[in-house]
């Protein structure tokens, strides 16, 4: 590392000492029995953390900080514009409302060990749910609110859960999604049956229960003993989530207990420089990683205040809803995907809506989910004069890999780059040969085994699956599916999926780097490249371009000066001749651009819709896009 300061001191006091390092660590945990050792080397490449310790994750959440005194202080506050409600919840209460629950569960039959899907909005409750999963020992899967059907289906099948907790419905502006219906057609496709379903009943829709299956959120906890924490010990999963499902069957990446609580623990103020009393926003869903590890457990196990948001960046009701919750809540940090910034930079180029609210409260925006295009990270940092901070991770690791830890040393900041590795992640780059690559070349992106506490380390009833789909590749490293560089500072640089690099013409050349100069373009505001299929050069880069609202220029105009900027950037050696502007862009409802979707339409293979798409509408107004430069045929 080229650093010196107090985060290189403590990067190398990691890499020196690793079990030192995070048995200090654990020192931020209460613990029913404390672990002996850091690292449980004994079944490599299958490593475990703390996996000697006995420790509840509700307890650390929740209960050690009423007893410590806070307990008025508000551990969550839902936010929803959409019912133009607020409502806050404090740790003594959440405590009571977690025991009641869990209680309630506890007399229908959970137990330790036993699973329960969550499928519900973004209400308290949803996270109330996880927590009181957690306080028994059974292991919470969350899926989507609203998700399909089949998918839901195919996870019940794989998890087998003793019981469903849904709500009635979930809201989205101007209309409401039905879950009932789902749940129960998704419950008929699947073999294994729950034995029960707890359904949350809202005011905008009460679903019509099942009698001797179902029962009701409220009706079911009356009368109930609530229900203690029960210890686990520190290698039980605390949750199973399920990765997108775009390529084949959805992989169940688990969470262990302890390791799980030490890593998220020492990340609120290392990384986001969160103290206890802070409000800290994590702008995700809890079906998301983010979801998971910075709506409920981290901000909560660090005794913060987190917010519960049920809303969109734009359209509940403008631009500036974002702005309006910092303001209202005094939220210190903000965390959201760059596909946020963007549609609200999209709706609102000048930043004139972030004029309207007094934004002092904002200490730093984090973002994570899709690649941060420089354009959007400057347009943030002008209009909000805070960092803003990208940082890099995925649903397997569950924190951050690298990052710019501002509660430790507020690093340079380079333009395009996640900053650096984290404690704990040891990242290289290796050509496809498995060799070390110089500083700057572009290769695929690993991290040396073992992972550090927090990362998965296995998929739900799938140990060969694991290692074939994360270890196999490179032996001795954890294979991220990420190509880009590291620079002579030990910069990370993520440029694309390993899948996006494409070849043209024998040229290696980076989707994201292509996509860093289209943005670049004033009227741009959100842009993707993918390689087609070239008969002369095998692959030819496409572009799609997403205009600025009231931009008013000519769309062929626009990409005539974005195929001369590409020329003047990246070269001739991009062969970037097309692009094709389009309303939209094809994500999952976490954000991320289903750019392998778009090849296989431009290429003219089948192709699904993935399950995790936002609206499979936007993939017949890409086909027409395409058809119109003689792509998508048929």
């Amino acid at each position: 590392m080229a650093y010196a300061g107090a985060y290189a001191d403590l990067y190398a006091g990691w890499k020196a000492n690793p079990e030192g390092f995070w048995m200090e660590a654990a020192q931020g945990i209460d613990w029913v029995k404390a672990p002996t050792r850091a690292l449980n080397d004994d079944r490599a490449p299958l490593y475990e953390w703390f996996s000697d310790a006995v420790v509840n994750t509700c307890f650390n959440a929740v209960d050690r900080h009423v007893l410590a005194g806070r307990g008025d202080q508000i551990a969550i506050k839902h936010v929803s514009p959409i019912t133009h409600s607020t409502k806050g919840i404090t740790y003594a209460q959440l405590q009571k409302r977690v025991a009641s629950l869990a209680g309630a569960l506890r007399a229908k039959g959970v137990e330790k060990g036993d699973r329960v899907i969550i499928y519900m909005p973004m209400i308290a409750e949803a996270v109330e749910a996880m927590l009181a999963c957690a306080r028994l020992g059974a292991i919470h899967s969350v899926v989507f609110g609203g998700f399909a059907a089949n998918e839901l289906a195919v996870r019940i099948d794989d998890c087998t859960p003793k019981c469903i907790i849904a709500a009635s419905c979930g809201l989205e502006p101007g209309r409401v999604v039905h879950y009932k219906p789902l749940l129960d057609k998704a419950i008929d496709l699947a073999s294994h049956k729950p034995d029960f379903c707890v359904v949350f009943q809202r005011e905008e829709e009460v679903a019509k229960l099942i009698e001797g299956r179902d029962v009701a959120w409220h009706t079911f906890q009356y009368g109930v003993e609530p229900a203690e924490c029960v210890p686990v010990s520190g290698d039980h999963p605390v949750y199973i989530l399920y990765t997108s499902g775009t390529t084949g069957a959805p992989k169940g990446v688990v969470r262990a207990t302890a390791g799980h609580l030490v890593a998220l623990n020492w990340t609120m103020k290392a990384i986001y420089d969160i103290d206890a009393g802070d409000v800290f926003w994590a702008a995700s869903d809890v079906g998301w990683v983010v979801g998971h590890s910075y709506i409920c457990y981290a901000p909560l196990i660090a005794g913060a205040t987190t917010i519960v948001y049920e809303g969109k960046p734009v359209g509940t009701p403008d631009a500036g809803a974002f702005w309006r919750v910092v303001q209202n809540q005094r939220v210190k940090v903000l965390f959201t995907a760059p596909t946020a910034l963007r549609a609200i930079k999209r709706d609102d180029p000048q930043g004139e809506l972030i004029k309207d609210y007094n934004l002092r409260s904002l200490k730093a925006l984090y973002l994570a989910g899709e690649r941060a295009d420089p354009d959007t990270i400057l347009w943030a940092g002008r209009h909000l004069n805070v960092p803003v901070i990208d940082h890099w991770w995925q649903t397997e690791t569950g924190w951050a890999i690298a990052a710019n830890p501002l509660g430790i040393e507020a690093l340079t900041v380079k333009i395009g780059s996640p900053s650096v590795a984290m404690p704990g992640y040891d990242v290289q780059v290796l050509d496809e040969g498995g060799h070390p690559v110089a500083p700057g070349t572009l290769g695929a992106i690993v991290v040396k085994l073992p992972l550090p506490p927090g990362t998965l380390p296995t998929l739900w009833n799938a140990e060969d699956r694991f290692k074939k789909s994360y270890l196999a590749h490179f032996p001795g490293f954890y294979e991220t599916g990420d190509a880009g560089y590291i620079d002579e500072d030990g910069y990370l640089y993520i440029m694309a999926r390993t899948d996006d690099v494409i070849n043209v013409a024998g040229h290696r050349l980076s989707t994201g780097a292509m996509e860093e100069v289209l943005a670049g373009h004033p009227d741009v505001a959100e842009c993707a490249v993918i390689g087609v299929a070239d008969q002369l050069k095998g692959q030819s880069p496409l572009g799609f371009l997403c205009l600025n609202k009231g931009s008013g220029r000519d769309a062929g105009d626009v990409v005539k000066e974005c195929v001369k900027l590409m020329r003047e950037k990246i070269g001739p050696v991009a062969d970037f001749k097309r692009a094709v502007v389009v309303d939209r862009l094809p994500k999952t409802r976490s954000g991320k651009i289903l750019r392998g979707t778009m090849v296989k339409i431009a290429d003219s293979t089948p192709y699904k819709a993935p399950a995790t798409i936002d609206d499979p509408a936007i993939l017949d107004e890409i086909k027409a896009a395409l058809q119109t430069l003689g792509l998508a045929k048929g």
